[in-house]
């Protein structure tokens, strides 16, 4: 069987949740290919480099500085239109050329097409929107549910009976008819590592987002942290960048760090620093490290608000 892998290049959670789909097929003997863009394909072919790369059109969005996404998402809806066609027509392209038994889309919603299986993966069926667009939340639903439509499966990585990690995010409305829950999809645990890692930090900070949001992140944590005596690891989430590490003091900064030296750290720390998005919330789980982190939403993401509240609520497991 021959695969082809496309996440969605928004942070690096929908690259990092293909990794262990990735992992099991390449298991079974299949031919697998990665496709996208930006850092979300860097991750993996960080961590598959002698596997074939095929590039997407590519999705260029910016956070804005403030508590509100609002104005920066309405002004990139147009962009993301425009992408979502020159995807569905670059896979079309890259099908006449070179067949495949399958595409899974980690929301790219233009990954899909006649004649191939296509499967969309995505935790929202529920699209929360900040308090005073919520009445907007079933049409959006509706839309969103068209897209769904349009796969042969839709993959939801959650648990089906609660509690869930996604919460509402997954459980509030029917599934649909084509959808079905395939569990917990973590890049952990990782079972092996060449070189036995030793040592440990206080703090462990592991940053993903857009710009300019990640780094006001960052610079919240360092500003925090250089007042203290604990040691801090800061893993960037930067995959593109050239490995540089540096060290001032109690605080050390990393670009990216491969899975399994990064897991022996977030299972030695006391505490974990992480955006609450729904893939970090999925590997912290995977790790049993959510009782000891700190989910902070990005600012005005009603979704990372909703996930950091909802775990809390649960005791973090």
């Amino acid at each position: 069987m021959k695969i082809l892998i496309a996440p969605l290049n928004w942070g690096l959670g929908h690259a990092s949740r293909c990794i262990p789909i990735i992992r099991h097929y390449l298991t079974k003997g299949y031919e697998v290919v990665l496709a996208g863009d930006g850092e979300a394909l860097s991750l993996l072919r960080r961590n598959f480099p002698d596997l074939r790369v095929m590039a997407l059109p590519h999705l260029n969005l910016r956070y804005s500085n403030g508590n509100s996404q609002i104005r920066a998402m309405l002004r990139a809806f147009p962009k993301i239109i425009a992408w979502a066609i020159a995807d569905h027509k670059a896979l079309k392209k890259i099908l006449r050329t070179e067949p495949f038994d399958r595409v899974i889309s980690d929301n790219r919603f233009g990954c899909y097409a006649k004649g191939v299986q296509s499967v969309y993966i995505t935790h929202q069926l529920l699209i929360p929107l900040p308090r005073p667009w919520q009445w907007l939340q079933p049409m959006l639903h509706r839309v969103h549910l068209l897209i769904i439509q349009r796969y042969s499966e839709c993959w939801i990585p959650d648990h089906a009976t609660e509690p869930s990690l996604s919460g509402k995010l997954s459980h509030y409305y029917p599934l649909p008819s084509n959808a079905r829950f395939v569990g917990v999809l973590s890049r952990f645990p990782v079972h092996s590592c060449e070189v036995p890692p030793t040592g440990s930090y206080d703090v462990v900070a592991v940053l993903s987002g857009l710009e300019p949001q990640r780094t006001l992140f960052e610079q919240a944590i360092i500003g925090e942290y250089s007042r203290t005596g604990k040691s801090l690891l800061i893993v960037r989430g930067k995959p593109d960048a050239p490995f540089c590490k540096i060290t001032k003091n109690n605080i050390t900064l990393v670009p990216y760090m491969d899975d399994a030296l990064l897991q022996h750290f977030l299972l030695q720390a006391e505490t974990v620093i992480a955006r609450s998005g729904y893939s970090t919330v999925m590997d912290l789980y995977a790790l049993g490290v959510l009782s000891r982190s700190r989910l902070v939403p990005t600012p005005g993401q009603p979704e990372q608000e909703y996930l950091a509240a909802y775990i809390g609520s649960l005791g973090k497991h």
